[in-house]
C-alpha cells in the first residue's frame, strides 16, 4: 500500500525526462474517458436542476465544483467494490484524477459566473428597458448575439410551444466556444510558463491538490487517508454542524447553528458604525484547507482587514462619508496588479532561463504537458486571437488591449494565490475591477471617443471582470501539480481538461436555454448577472451623450493599494522572518468580510500546534482538517446540494452558497 504523503512527510518524485513522462500513468483511457463525458452529462443535469431551475444551491461556485467532488466520491467508492470482484480491473489513481479534473472543470464552464453570465449580458439588451436600450442595438455584434427581439422575449417569458430557434443560437454559440477555448488556451500557457519556478524552485504547498491526493493514495484497498481517526473526527464535526442546521431548515423548532456570527446586530453610533457589519463567517471548508496556509499569510488576512476597519473609522471621525472608506476593492486591484509586476520580475532569470531552453531543442515536457517554446507560442498566438476577437466584435483595439492585458494579469496572481494559499473561494480576486479601475482613472470620454462601438462591445465582455472564468488559472496550475505528483502523463491530461472545457461550455448551453425557453428565465427567478448587465448597457448609451470623469478617491485607493503590496514584498525581502504576507493583503483587499473569520482561527490553532507541538504534530493533525473541509463538501454540497436540485424548497431554510 502506499504511504500518505501526509504520514512520509515527503512526496514521490516524477520523471524528468520526456521519455519519463510518457511512460508514467495514462490517466486518460477510454474508460476513464467515457466515464468522465457520463458524469459530465449528469453534472450538466445537477447544475440545471440546482442552479437553473430550483435556484437551491450554486454547486459551481466550490472549489473544487461540487460535482467533479462528488465524481471523486463515487469513482473511488465503486473503485473499492471492483478491487474486490476477481476478473475486474479497477481503476487507477491516474484515471480517477483524470475523471475528477475533468468533471471538476467541465462543471465550472457551466457556473453562474461563466455561462449564466454570458447570457444575461446577451439577452439584457434587448430585454430590459428597450426604450432606452434600443440606442445600442444596431452597436453590438450580431454575430455573438441574437437581436430578434421576439426571440430574447421568448427566452425571458417562455416560448409559446418550448421550442428552442436553435438557428439564431447556433451561431453564437461557436463563436463564443472558440474564444473560450483561446482564453483558456492563452491562461494555460501563461500558468506553464511559471508552474515549475513556483513548484520545484519555491516548492508552494498547492494546498487544494491535498484531498483528491489523500483520497486516491493508496493502490489497493482503503488509502490511509480513510482510515485516519482524526480525518472522520473533523468529518464529523462539519456534518454535525451542518446536519443540525439542515434539521432546522426542515424543521424551524430545532434550533440552528446558523451560517455566521453578527457581532453587531444593531450598528453604533458613528464613527464606531463603521466597524458594521462585523460578521464571523463559519465555513468549514475555508478553516479545514487554511490550516495549510502559511501563517504568515493568514495573520495578515484578519490584521489587514481590522486595518481597513479602523481606517473607515479614522475617516468618518475626519469627517469622510460613512460607508465611502476604504474602498478595498480599488485598493485590492492596485495590490493584484502591482504583484502580477513583481511575480514577473522576480521571475525574470527563470523566465529568461526557459526561453533560452525553449529555442536550444535541449528541453524536456513537464507535468504542463508541452514544451516550453510551445507555452511561449501559445501565449502569444492566444493572445493575439483572444484581442483579434474582442477587437472584430467593436472593441477599440487599444481598449481591448489594456483590458485582456488587465485580465491577464489578475489571472496570474490568482493562479499564484491558489498554489501558495488554495482558499477555496472562487471569487477572490478584485471581480469587476479590471474594468472598472480603466472608467474611474480615465472617465468615459477617451472610450468613447475612441470608436461608438467600444461601450457597447464593453459591456458585453464585462464577464471577463465580473465573472469567474479568470480563476481557471487555479485549477490549470493544480492540475499541473496533481501530475507531477501523481505521475500521471501530461499531455493525455492536457488534452483531458481541453476536452472538458469544450464539453462543459456545449452541455452548459444546452442546459440552460433549453429551460430558458421552455418555462421563462424570468419565471426562474431571472438570469444570474442581469443586475450587473444592464447598469453597463446604461452606462453605455449614457456614455453617448455624458461624459463621466475621473474619480480621484478611488485612484487614491488603487495607489494605496499597489504601495502596501510593494512595501510588503520589500519588507519580507530585506528582513526574514517578517511576519506579515502580501498575498494575504491582496485576498482581504478581495474578500475580507468572509475571511477573516476562518484565518483568525486557523492562524491560532496553527501557530499553537506549531509552538507546541512542532512540525511533527502539525502534520498529525493536518488530516482532521482535510476531513474537516471534506465533511463540509459532502453534507453541504453533495448531500444537501442534491436534495436542494429535486426538492427546491426544502433548502430555502438552509441555502449554501460557496462564493
Amino acid at each position: 500500500m502506499a504511504a500518505s504523503p501526509l504520514e512520509t512527510g515527503t512526496e514521490t518524485k516524477a520523471p524528468q525526462t520526456a521519455r519519463g513522462w510518457e511512460s508514467v500513468g495514462a490517466g486518460l483511457t477510454a474508460r476513464s474517458l467515457l466515464i468522465a463525458v457520463l458524469l459530465t452529462i449528469l453534472a450538466g443535469l445537477w447544475v440545471r436542476q440546482s442552479e437553473i431551475v430550483t435556484l437551491a444551491t450554486q454547486v459551481t461556485e466550490s472549489i473544487p465544483a461540487i460535482p467533479g467532488l462528488a465524481a471523486l466520491v463515487l469513482v473511488v467508492a465503486v473503485n473499492a467494490v471492483l478491487r474486490r470482484i476477481r476478473g475486474v480491473k479497477a481503476f487507477t489513481r491516474a484515471e480517477i484524477l483524470v475523471i475528477f479534473l475533468f468533471v471538476t472543470l467541465s462543471s465550472t464552464m457551466m457556473g453562474v459566473g461563466v455561462m449564466q453570465f454570458l447570457f444575461a449580458l446577451m439577452g439584457t439588451p434587448f430585454y430590459m428597458d428597450q426604450d432606452t436600450l434600443a440606442k445600442l442595438h444596431p452597436l453590438l455584434p450580431r454575430a455573438l448575439m441574437p437581436h430578434d427581439l421576439v426571440a430574447i422575449k421568448h427566452l425571458y417569458e417562455r416560448s409559446p410551444d418550448g421550442s428552442v430557434p436553435w438557428h439564431l443560437w447556433w451561431g453564437p454559440m461557436l463563436l463564443w466556444l472558440g474564444f473560450f477555448l483561446a482564453l483558456w488556451g492563452t491562461l494555460y500557457c501563461m500558468m506553464a510558463l511559471f508552474y515549475r519556478a513556483w513548484a520545484e524552485e519555491e516548492r508552494l504547498s498547492f494546498p487544494q491538490v491535498f484531498i483528491p491526493l489523500e483520497m486516491t493514495g493508496g493502490e489497493s484497498g482503503v488509502t490511509p487517508f480513510f482510515r485516519n481517526k482524526l480525518m472522520w473526527s473533523g468529518f464529523a464535526l462539519a456534518a454535525v454542524y451542518n446536519l443540525i442546521n439542515i434539521a432546522h431548515a426542515l424543521n424551524p423548532s430545532i434550533p440552528a447553528i446558523g451560517k455566521e456570527i453578527d457581532f453587531f446586530p444593531t450598528a453604533p453610533a458613528p464613527p464606531w458604525s463603521e466597524l458594521a457589519p462585523l460578521k464571523f463567517a463559519i465555513r468549514p471548508e475555508m478553516i479545514g484547507l487554511g490550516y495549510l496556509v502559511s501563517t504568515e499569510i493568514s495573520l495578515t488576512v484578519w490584521v489587514s482587514y481590522f486595518a481597513q476597519k479602523l481606517v473607515a473609522v479614522m475617516g468618518v471621525s475626519m469627517g469622510v462619508t460613512p460607508g465611502t472608506l476604504p474602498y478595498a476593492q480599488e485598493q485590492g486591484i492596485g495590490a493584484y496588479l502591482t504583484l502580477a509586476v513583481m511575480l514577473i520580475w522576480l521571475s525574470r532569470l527563470y523566465l529568461r532561463r526557459i526561453w533560452r531552453q525553449a529555442w536550444s531543442g535541449r528541453e524536456e515536457i513537464g507535468p504542463e504537458g508541452i514544451r516550453y517554446r510551445w507555452a511561449f507560442c501559445g501565449l502569444a498566438v492566444g493572445f493575439l486571437a483572444v484581442w483579434s476577437f474582442m477587437t472584430l466584435a467593436g472593441m477599440a483595439h487599444w481598449v481591448a488591449l489594456i483590458y485582456l492585458l488587465l485580465v491577464l494579469a489578475v489571472a496570474l496572481v490568482y493562479g499564484r494565490l491558489r498554489a501558495e494559499a488554495g482558499v477555496p473561494l472562487v471569487w477572490l480576486f478584485p471581480y469587476y475591477m479590471q474594468k472598472k479601475v480603466l472608467l474611474y482613472t480615465f472617465g468615459t470620454h477617451p472610450f468613447q471617443a475612441a470608436s461608438p462601438t467600444t461601450m457597447p462591445t464593453w459591456a458585453l465582455f464585462t464577464f471577463l471582470a465580473r465573472g469567474y472564468y479568470p480563476a481557471v488559472t487555479g485549477y490549470q496550475v493544480e492540475s499541473m501539480e496533481l501530475t507531477r505528483r501523481a505521475q500521471i502523463n501530461p499531455r493525455r491530461v492536457l488534452f483531458a481538461i481541453c476536452l472538458a472545457i469544450a464539453l462543459g461550455f456545449l452541455v452548459g448551453w444546452f442546459n440552460h436555454i433549453v429551460p430558458y425557453y421552455q418555462r421563462g428565465a424570468q419565471n426562474l427567478r431571472g438570469i444570474w448577472g442581469e443586475w450587473i448587465a444592464e447598469p453597463e448597457y446604461d452606462q453605455a448609451v449614457s456614455a453617448i451623450s455624458t461624459n463621466t470623469p475621473p474619480q480621484e478617491p478611488k485612484i487614491y485607493a488603487t495607489v494605496i493599494g499597489a504601495f502596501v503590496v510593494f512595501a510588503l514584498w520589500t519588507l519580507r525581502l530585506r528582513f526574514a522572518g517578517f511576519l506579515l504576507h502580501p498575498m494575504g493583503y491582496v485576498m482581504t483587499c478581495s474578500y475580507g468580510s468572509l475571511i477573516w473569520g476562518p484565518f483568525l482561527v486557523v492562524w491560532l490553532l496553527k501557530s499553537l500546534a506549531l509552538r507546541y507541538g512542532g512540525m511533527k504534530f502539525y502534520r498529525t493533525t493536518v488530516p482532521f482538517f482535510l476531513g474537516l473541509a471534506l465533511g463540509h463538501f459532502a453534507i453541504a454540497g453533495i448531500l444537501w446540494g442534491l436534495t436542494g436540485a429535486w426538492t427546491g424548497s426544502a433548502v430555502q431554510g438552509y441555502p449554501v452558497f460557496f462564493g
